[in-house]
């Protein structure tokens, strides 16, 4: 008798299949979008790659992104046998990411003030959601994935004599440092604020809900919630 499959739990942490699958119209519809933009999120390492090999041609860059995309998914029906694919879970976590950025809103909020997570420079709605997508999509890989993620790893590996609890301090100390970092980011290149206090203590607070979210829940929920909260202070 065959297996029957594993039941949906929504409040479970997210997987490496569940990410792909729930980040994937967030990766489609910036690189779609973003073409069209003389600007991109400073962390986009891909556009340019798929812009050289269609030659700059727009019909083949579309077709190129598509293209991927429909990789990602032929991946997902192969191997999650298309369970990550359901509705229910893209709405679900569509919601979460609404409930995280209200409330890490109000937490940045009560720790300096009310002021927005948001640049100095003005843009048009269709540029503030493209450029909302891609920040909610790379600054997450670069941030919470690799820095945070891949760094405590690095640090932990180079300190094994730490016992639990200490490696827990660790974590938490190194998820303080991946804020900073990510907060400072953002100051930084020709697009970048004039640094204030105010805003770069308000931007660590927000780096470090995201990266608790992406520790507890995945990389999913943090790209959600960093997107539709970029979303509420650039669009809406």
């Amino acid at each position: 008798m065959a297996e029957a499959p594993p039941k949906d739990n929504k409040l479970a942490a997210s997987g490496p299949l569940t990410d792909l699958a729930l980040t994937l119209p967030i990766f489609l519809a910036y690189h779609l979008g973003v073409v069209f933009l003389p600007v991109r999120n400073a962390a986009d390492m891909v556009t340019s790659e798929l812009i050289a090999l269609s030659d700059n041609n727009m019909l083949a860059y579309g077709g190129l992104t598509v293209a991927l995309g429909a990789v990602f998914v032929a991946v997902l029906l192969v191997l999650g046998r298309g369970h990550v694919l359901k509705w229910e879970r893209f709405a679900f976590i569509a919601l979460e990411g609404v409930v995280y950025a209200v409330a890490m809103r109000f937490a940045a909020a009560y720790v300096v003030g009310r002021m927005f997570l948001a640049g100095g420079h003005s843009m048009d709605p269709w540029t503030g959601l493209v450029m909302s997508l891609g920040a909610g999509f790379y600054e997450e890989i670069a941030f919470r994935v690799i820095l945070f993620g891949l760094g405590a790893r690095v640090v932990l590996l180079l300190l094994p004599m730490l016992i639990p609890m200490k490696q827990k301090l660790v974590t938490f100390a190194w998820a303080m440092v991946a804020a900073a970092v990510f907060s400072g980011w953002h100051y930084v290149g020709p697009y970048g604020d004039p640094f204030e206090a105010k805003s770069f203590v308000f931007r660590a607070v927000c780096g470090l809900v995201f990266t608790i979210i992406y520790h507890f829940r995945g990389f999913a929920p943090a790209v959600w919630t960093h997107a539709l909260y970029d979303i509420w202070v650039l669009v809406l």
